[in-house]
């Protein structure tokens, strides 16, 4: 078994929409980001290429590279999770956390779930969706930023 952490913050302001978890949560509201700046799927993306020890997001979808340009984050995701499988590992769970003042998650957990556990190759009870807010502090709480924390455990294949 390995555990790997991930994280990611963007700001605010970007063109719409905002999508989490690779659902639309908001047709008026976006990030700025290179790819659709899902901080959920790349918070969960970092997780899993850092339990499988196979480096970071900006390793293998750099921000600098054009190929990324409006990129679908559950593709991302995905093929992390493909590379951690060629390294001999598999999902067993994984749980992340939204942190945003403003955005609801709530009426889209369920869908989140399931997409992100079809990323994950995981099944939905093994994947956890959850948010907080800041309560006014920080980037966050100004509501200039959104961020996303992931935790991922890894179990070897086969």
């Amino acid at each position: 078994m390995r555990t790997g952490w991930g994280f990611d913050a963007h700001r605010l302001g970007g063109e719409p929409p905002l999508v989490l978890g690779g659902v639309v949560v908001s047709e008026t509201d976006g990030v700025l980001a290179t790819s659709d700046g899902d901080v959920a799927a790349h918070a969960l993306t970092d997780a899993v290429l850092g339990a499988a020890v196979l480096g970071d997001m900006g390793e293998h979808f750099p921000s600098s590279d054009p190929a990324w340009a409006g990129a679908d984050s559950i593709g991302m995701l995905s093929r992390a999770v493909r590379m951690a499988a060629e390294a001999g590992w598999k999902v067993e769970h994984a749980d992340v956390t939204v942190v945003a003042e403003w955005v609801r998650v709530a009426p889209h957990r369920e869908e989140m779930r399931w997409r992100l556990a079809g990323a994950l190759e995981a099944d939905p009870s093994r994947v956890s969706v959850k948010a907080t807010t800041t309560d006014g502090l920080g980037f966050i709480g100004a509501g200039e930023g959104i961020a996303a924390m992931a935790v991922v455990t890894l179990r070897e294949a086969g």
